[in-house]
């Protein structure tokens, strides 16, 4: 059996800030369904619901070298949904509001990755595979290699590192390299952890990591090229053989109309006519008039310029001038927090927005929206048009990353397509496409045909989890490949892939483990 440990800076629902915490939560809990052992180790935030917090047992204590400093670590475990989670517990380092923005963020994440490494030995897991996201964990690889590589329990393991969002990759200053680090300056190179004189976790994430992911396979080309590589495109460029996309699904358990208890009435694509009494409900607890014949567009996103909020207020007007209502669902800077208020005083009638985000909330808009609006400038994978087609919620998506892999346009002419996009990043080419898609919610027949296509679209973990259980599989393919090349005629590389990932536990040397007919 294939063991898997995610190391992550965030996992729902203990600790989440946007779709990395959701990904954490459900992808283990499908790849232990599919028959790996999958586990999860986070930080212990002081966030984290007293709910959670009670139902935590102790594992262990051990001390981390943070550089000449030892810092004391504790270990709890919690199994939640089948899924067993670690938390890293110090409270020096985590007991504070928050998770990220910290001054210390390079102390508290390089203490959180070698704290990783530190304990494996002692909670009675010896995972195959590190499977890092993140720049939160993009110095275990880094620490894997320049301090334990030498351990003989530490090396046949394997990395691999995912990106979830390139914008942000913990970038701290060079003085960090040996004072929490503990690195020689051997690796402070443009083919290191250097960047723009400075240390980038992420980039040593992608440097050192046996194999690099993202979350979309558009993404992953996109990433190679200047527009959207945030200074890491040659990097990522020369390791275009490692990297790969592989889109994200979302957890049809948690996200379904049929049973979520955040809904004012529950339904299933065989009654979705019952989707009309959750808008008439929302309407009224939001104070627009209700009126099931009204189109509701509704955003629930961070309200940040990634996200397209500047070409919605560009054209706020124009949309609203429309026959549609409109309802906003974030939080985010506080400059549209402003503009957006105001707005909804001006189009009362119209428009709603509601600030902060609430998770309860956003389950309410998704099963009331007749179409989601995500014009994002660029987007990784993006969960909220799976959620909204999980919901009966055409999307409505600017042609990027995830977005333009999951959304395909509908075509009048042929009948195919699952949501509406606009290729260029303008504002009149999105309104465009928001009053194109609100001629056919008029044709009813037509409307109630395509909610049912996209009600049964499956979004799920289940084909892209099987695309991670062939990732992890090859990592071991390489050295089975050559065993299979120099042995006898009649050792091969056997066809089941879970044949040939060794049972690692007295670390076997490679050359001893052989596979006959």
């Amino acid at each position: 059996m294939v063991k898997v440990l995610f190391v992550a800076g965030e996992a729902a629902p203990f600790a989440k800030t946007g779709g990395l915490g959701d990904v954490i939560a459900s992808l283990p809990k499908e790849l232990r369904n599919q028959g790996l052992d999958a586990r999860v180790i986070i930080p212990k935030y002081s966030d984290i619901s007293e709910e959670y917090k009670r139902r935590l047992l102790p594992e262990t204590v051990v001390q981390v070298p943070v550089s000449w400093r030892l810092q004391y670590c504790g270990v709890e475990k919690l199994e939640h949904d089948g899924v067993p989670f670690y938390f890293i517990d110090n409270e020096y380092y985590f007991r504070r509001a928050g998770f990220y923005g910290h001054y210390d963020d390079a102390e508290r994440y390089a203490f959180f990755c070698r704290a990783v490494l530190e304990v494996l030995p002692h909670i009675d897991f010896q995972p195959h595979v590190l499977h890092c996201h993140d720049w939160h964990s993009g110095m275990v690889s880094v620490f894997l290699h320049a301090h334990y590589r030498g351990n003989p329990f530490y090396e046949r393991m394997k990395t691999i590192f995912t990106i979830h969002n390139l914008k942000y990759q913990g970038v701290f200053p060079k003085d960090i390299l040996i004072n929490l680090l503990d690195l020689n300056w051997d690796y402070f190179t443009v083919n290191g952890i250097e960047f723009y004189d400075q240390i980038n976790f992420m980039k040593s994430g992608v440097t050192f990591s046996d194999l690099v992911t993202t979350v979309s396979p558009s993404y992953a080309n996109e990433i190679q090229h200047s527009y959207f590589g945030e200074k890491l495109e040659g990097v990522l460029a020369n390791r275009h053989n490692d990297l790969s996309g592989i889109i994200n699904g979302i957890d049809y358990e948690i996200y379904n109309p049929a049973t979520d208890p955040n809904l004012f009435i529950n339904y299933d694509g065989k009654t979705a006519k019952r989707k009309n009494k959750n808008k008439l409900e929302l309407q009224k607890m939001l104070g627009l008039p209700p009126d099931i014949n009204k189109p509701l567009l509704a955003m629930c996103t961070r309200l940040v310029e990634g996200k397209g909020i500047d070409l919605v207020l560009r054209v706020l007007n124009e949309i609203l001038d429309g026959d549609v209502q409109m309802v906003i669902l974030g939080q985010g800077d506080e400059d549209y927090h402003h503009t957006l208020w105001q707005a909804s005083w001006i189009h009362h009638n119209n428009l709603s927005v509601i600030i902060p985000y609430r998770e309860s909330l956003s389950r309410k808009v998704f099963a009331a929206a007749d179409l989601l609006l995500m014009p994002s400038r660029y987007e990784p994978c993006g969960l909220g048009q799976l959620i909204a087609m999980r919901y009966g919620a055409l999307p409505i998506v600017h042609e990027t990353g995830g977005l333009k892999d999951t959304i395909q346009s509908y075509n009048e002419f042929t009948g195919e397509g699952n949501g509406f996009s606009f290729t260029n990043y303008n504002a009149h080419d999105m309104l465009y496409t928001i009053r194109r898609a609100l001629i056919f919610y008029h044709d009813k027949q037509l409307w109630q045909k395509l909610v049912q296509r996209v009600m049964r679209t499956d979004n799920s973990w289940t084909n892209s989890a099987k695309k991670y259980r062939q990732l992890y599989h090859s990592l071991f393919m390489e050295e089975h490949v050559y065993k299979a090349a120099t042995a006898s005629p009649k050792i091969s590389v056997p066809p089941d892939l879970d044949e040939f990932v060794p049972d690692y536990t007295q670390f076997v040397p490679a050359k001893e483990i052989l596979y006959a007919h």
